[in-house]
């Protein structure tokens, strides 16, 4: 662990002020317009159809399979609905495409819920088309690699594509596909929308054919006329049994949900909600929209709801019915090849259809990354236009004039994803929908929102409107946004690892979109703020006669600029004269493989611009309150494992830092007391203060101390203590052997067969109000 010791460097900044206002007044600023963004053609509404149905459309290939591998036969209904209801969502995308041109989440979200809300939703809107791609390209694999088996099987010369080997296979095909449209979008929007058109109308042939051969089969195969069975409280449970858990997910867990019959639809609903993705495309393309913009915008989305709502919904209801259910896991990957495997007709026939599914299949999935890449880059190009990025992700290419380096980011965190999932799509789709979801329903919110807060004119509204006098009341977007929430909330708890992947990944993108709009504001004169000059003085470790502070001083460790308030208050209690304060930041590394476990850094890695503006507060606050404060650097894997080894190698008495945005008070203290146990022995006790907000302190002592007791543990002590005493033969019993004795048998249950009964015990000791601690443990 390297340590940063900065000493502020003394002097004034005058003589720079005086020369830029002397520059600046020589004469007025002549005003150039410079165009931001790159030219663009303008398309048809039919082309900006086939360019979101690449991704809709697509949803057919594996939807269905998915959908029926979690919650069972009646995933079909599911899928109706979810059909039937992506009509309603895409009424809010039409909505909002009226009041801005670039419709698309972060503009509506931002206008609505201000820019950090915007930043959260895109991030998980960029989760949805991060997974668009893999989805599609390895679903494309999964159909190429069965009809490759079953064409090898039919010429006698059988060809193992199950398992592994078929999912190495998707794989290696998804990323064959993704470098092809990652080069199409590089060389521009209207080649890649004509390949759009052209695959689209290769897909209406197959699902001509497709439907009209289904229909034929029901007239010969009278067994085939069943629908599948309605979805029911019983067939979701045992839906979640036949999975292994993987339909309810964490909700086993909460026995009382899942009596609910309206929850259990929202979870079947929810494993099927991916069936309406790439609504968000049709937001970006909008922008590309030939006159007359919003009417041609309806038709698109006419064409879309019509097309989507036959396909998708037709194919997994004709699969329940036409496929044996013996034989239809089998095909749950690739569920329009085994449909067309088991229409009436010739087996040579069926094959070839097959092969004509397939090649469609790996046309349109194909397509949906085309559609992944079109809409990830309109929506980094809107924020980076709007500073969250810097204009150089936006430099054109210099031959096609695109935006060849946000592609070229979207197409390798495509290609990385398919490598880490191994080309599985049960896994990809369940990653999916968590961005599908989320990203729908920060939209709805927003718009929700801009009724009121904008509630004027609009060329086109969500229908299901009532006005009380002046005010309206959106019935419709009110009923549309509580649901799209619903289903948020349930696939949280019912899809674990995509909860997971999917928070962190939103989580990563809002800091760096967050970061990357400091630096932006900061390169172009946004942000005026003074800041100050420190010069760096390394040193390889942590120490304290190098810093030149004493033994006992309190080390404050600081991470944000604008919550200091802890800070604020320790100065003004402290005499600095008396007592050193040390201010430290850690700078947060991943360990790097290498023999020692640890690496050096040059004090350029650890003390940026971040570290400028944070420290510059710090001495704000400390010249505010005629204060002396040491500042430092440390960088480490581990923050916790940061603070507690420089509170040690510096000596001192107290660490004092203010309560994690994203933990609790004992969940902080916890890890930092896990830190202190990880340090080698002799470990120096060490007082720990969490400051809250709301100028609350919580103290943890680290390291072996006497427990802090209660009132009321110190009577209940004291009264065994008398009643035991009395007697002649424990006339010298002390409180300390009442302790002991209590601590023992305590150990001896934990270790025996009544472990669990303690450890119940414990909880509701717990969860007892503690009004005699006074804020400290």
């Amino acid at each position: 662990m390297t340590g940063v010791g900065l000493r502020k460097k003394m002097g004034t900044t005058s003589g720079n002020l005086n020369s830029a206002t002397s520059t600046s007044g020589t004469r007025p600023a002549i005003k150039v317009f410079v165009a931001t963004t790159v030219m663009l053609s303008f398309i048809s509404f039919w082309r900006a159809a086939a360019i979101v149905l690449s991704d809709l459309a697509s949803s057919a290939y594996y939807v269905g399979g998915d959908a029926e591998n979690v919650i069972g036969k009646s995933a079909p209904w599911f899928v109706l609905a979810v059909m039937l209801f992506s009509y309603a969502v895409r009424s809010l995308y039409i909505e909002s495409s009226s009041m801005f041109v670039r419709g698309g989440v972060y503009r509506v979200v931002k206008e609505a819920m201000g820019g950090s809300l915007a930043k959260l939703s895109v991030s998980a809107l960029l989760f949805d088309y991060v997974l668009t791609g893999p989805i599609s390209a390895v679903s494309a694999g999964q159909y190429l690699a069965g009809f490759v088996a079953d064409l090898s099987t039919r010429l006698g010369h059988p060809i193992n594509m199950a398992g592994w080997r078929g999912d190495y296979f998707a794989a290696g095909f998804g990323i064959l596909v993704t470098a092809y449209f990652w080069w199409k979008n590089i060389q521009g929007m209207h080649e890649s929308s004509e390949k759009a058109m052209r695959i689209m109308q290769i897909t209406t042939v197959m699902v001509v054919i497709l439907i009209g051969w289904c229909l034929v089969t029901m007239i010969v195969h009278p067994a085939t006329r069943h629908l599948p069975p309605m979805p029911t409280h019983q067939s979701i449970m045992a839906a979640n049994v036949h999975s292994h858990g993987d339909t309810l997910g964490w909700l086993v867990h909460m026995p009382l949900l899942t009596m609910l019959p309206f929850v259990l639809m929202l979870v079947g609903f929810g494993h099927s909600v991916l069936a309406m993705s790439g609504e968000e495309s049709l937001a970006q393309v909008n922008r590309e929209i030939e006159h007359p913009k919003l009417k041609n915008l309806e038709k698109a989305g006419a064409v879309i709801f019509l097309y989507s709502l036959l396909f998708t919904s037709l194919v997994s209801f004709f699969a329940v019915m036409i496929i044996p259910d013996h034989k239809r896991p089998e095909y749950f990957a690739n569920l329009i090849s085994g449909l067309a495997m088991y229409m009436a007709g010739p087996y040579n026939l069926k094959l070839i259809f097959q092969g004509f599914v397939v090649l469609v299949g790996v046309l349109i999935l194909s397509g949906a990354v085309n559609t992944a890449i079109v809409g990830a880059n309109g929506v980094l190009n809107r924020i980076s236009e709007d500073g969250v990025l810097t204009p150089w992700f936006r430099k054109p290419h210099n031959r096609y004039g695109t935006t060849h380096r946000l592609i070229n980011t979207i197409a390798l965190l495509q290609c990385l994803t398919i490598i880490l999932s191994h080309g599985n799509v049960y896994l990809l789709a369940a990653l999916y929908a968590f961005g599908v979801i989320w990203s729908f329903a920060f939209k709805s919110l927003a718009v929700f929102v801009l009724r009121f807060k904008e509630p004027g004119h609009r060329d086109f509204r969500v229908p299901g409107n009532f006005h009380i006098g002046k005010l309206e009341i959106p019935v419709g977007l009110a009923l549309i946004t509580l649901l799209l929430f619903a289903v948020a909330l349930v696939n949280l708890a019912t899809k674990p690892l995509a909860t997971i992947a999917g928070v962190s990944f939103s989580v990563f993108l809002f800091g760096v979109f967050t970061v990357s709009e400091k630096l932006t504001h900061k390169q172009h004169g946004a942000d005026h703020q003074m800041r100050e000059e420190f010069r760096v003085a390394e040193q390889p470790l942590v120490d304290r006669e190098e810093m030149k502070v004493r033994p006992g001083n309190v080390l404050v460790a600081i991470r944000d600029p604008r919550n200091l308030y802890y800070l604020t208050e320790l100065l003004r209690a402290t005499d600095t004269a008396k007592q050193d304060v040390v201010v430290m930041t850690a700078r947060i590394y991943h360990r790097e493989d290498n023999f020692s476990g640890s690496s050096s850094y040059d004090s350029k890695e650890l003390f940026d611009e971040y570290e400028q503006q944070l420290f510059t507060k710090v001495v704000e606050l400390a010249e505010k309150e005629g204060k002396h404060v040491a500042l430092m650097v440390v960088p480490s894997a581990n923050v916790f494992d940061a603070i507690v080894q420089t509170g040690v190698r510096l000596e001192s008495s107290r660490v004092v830092c203010g309560l994690s945005n994203r933990l609790t008070l004992d969940e902080q203290g916890k890890l930092t007391g896990d830190a202190w146990e990880r340090l080698p022995e002799p470990r120096p006790n060490i007082t720990m203060e969490i400051h809250s907000p709301d100028h609350t302190v919580k103290e943890y002592f680290l390291g072996p101390h006497a427990p802090r007791l209660r009132e009321k543990d110190l009577e209940l002590l004291h009264n065994i203590w008398l009643d035991v005493s009395d007697n002649p033969e424990l006339a010298t019993l002390h409180h300390y052997h009442v302790i002991g004795m209590a601590l023992e048998r305590l150990q001896e249950r934990l270790r025996g067969p009544e472990r669990e009964e303690m450890l119940a015990l414990l909880k509701k000791e717990l969860l007892k109000p503690d009004q005699d601690s006074g804020g400290k443990k």
